[in-house]
């Protein structure tokens, strides 16, 4: 496949060539993809694949720069979603559901995604992709007329790519940088809920956790994630201090949880705004410190977040992380251990009335 030009469109040509002549991974229905396009198709469409399989229910992503900006399985909208996209709450179907919210989680860097569903698009979620700004999507199937509708988008730009559900990649991966060859196993260790094995963990909170777990295997490393009821609230990746992604993602969290105030929700919005604008508007409003939130009733809400669970790609270096993800309403932490401080990280989660899980295994993405 020739590709629009590689990671920066001065790299031209760039292909894409299948390992195996005889099977494809993809096809792609309508666009000209880039090199960023198909890393990012390819690593959505396993995150989406692997957590609808692991939690039986649809699964959305939305990606950007070859992680997630956002997760989440198939479930209930809450009002501020619904006001948001334009969505009636009690006849959304299931894949709407998990995109809106997806994307919900960190909208402004879900400007300009690439979308993946581990379902068949059908219209409604068509209807609300033609609504939102995003580049392309991957599916394993859509719905008659659907291809047409979103082939419309971007001039005709928009991407998309049907994944074939039953495609599996080859057991060892191999990637050529600078005259180097370098080769390893696929990282196929199962994700599943044994790993997870603690009578203090609900349910739910499981299920969390193993949709976190799935999320960072697919994140540019250093990662963690945030998750509260089938849905990512935010994810940091790529930061070279641990602490650091916690606290950026800490940060995308209680934009998250604000933009839930009632102050925020009582702002006036033209019926004629654009979602980004207005979801724009919301996030300048929970920056602002007085009209409508003073630093008090900031404070105040953000505390009443609860019920959050954090997993970590890589050990946790220092009890910072702790206390950092407590901040944030968490209370379950899955991460691998085995620091040099897994003692003192242990001690600050009982310290902090949290459920520390170690899974043992490490999700390093590079």
């Amino acid at each position: 496949m020739n590709l629009r030009y590689g990671m920066n469109p001065h790299q031209r040509p760039a292909t894409a060539t299948p390992v195996d002549p005889t099977r494809r991974p993809f096809r792609l229905l309508h666009g000209d993809p880039s090199y960023i396009n198909i890393l990012d198709a390819a690593a959505a469409w396993q995150l989406v694949r692997e957590a609808a399989n692991a939690l039986g229910r649809p699964v959305a992503a939305s990606f950007k720069h070859v992680s997630p900006a956002g997760a989440a399985a198939a479930g209930p909208i809450d009002a501020v979603m619904a006001r948001t996209y334009g969505l009636e709450p009690t006849t959304i179907g299931a894949l709407t559901s998990a995109y809106v919210r997806t994307r919900d989680a960190d909208p402004k860097s879900s400007y300009g995604d690439f979308v993946a569903v581990s379902e068949t698009v059908d219209a409604e979620l068509a209807d609300l992709l033609r609504r939102v700004v995003s580049d392309g999507i991957v599916a394993p199937g859509y719905e008659p007329g659907v291809v047409s509708v979103l082939s419309a988008k971007k001039g005709g730009r928009f991407l998309v790519v049907e994944a074939d559900p039953d495609f599996q990649p080859p057991l060892t991966e191999t990637r050529d940088v600078y005259g180097l060859r370098l080769t390893q196993p696929r990282d196929d260790v199962p994700l599943t809920r044994e790993m997870l094995s603690d009578p203090q963990l609900p349910a739910s909170a499981v299920d969390d956790l193993l949709l976190g777990l799935i999320v960072v295997r697919y994140t540019q490393s250093n990662s963690v994630a945030y998750l509260r009821d089938g849905m990512t609230l935010g994810i940091g990746a790529g930061q070279q201090s641990r602490v650091d992604c916690t606290q950026l993602a800490g940060a995308k969290v209680d934009t998250w949880w604000l933009r839930r105030h009632p102050s925020i929700q009582a702002l006036d919005v033209d019926a004629n705004t654009k979602i980004q604008d207005h979801v724009n508007e919301q996030i300048r409003r929970t920056a602002v410190e007085g009209e409508p939130l003073d630093s008090a009733d900031r404070t105040r809400w953000l505390r009443r977040l609860d019920q959050v669970a954090f997993v970590s790609d890589g050990a946790l270096p220092f009890a910072d992380n702790v206390e950092q993800a407590k901040r944030h309403g968490v209370r379950y932490i899955a991460e691998p251990g085995d620091s040099i401080r897994s003692a003192d990280v242990l001690a600050e989660c009982q310290r902090q009335g949290i459920t520390l899980v170690r899974t043992g295994v490490r999700l390093f993405r590079h």
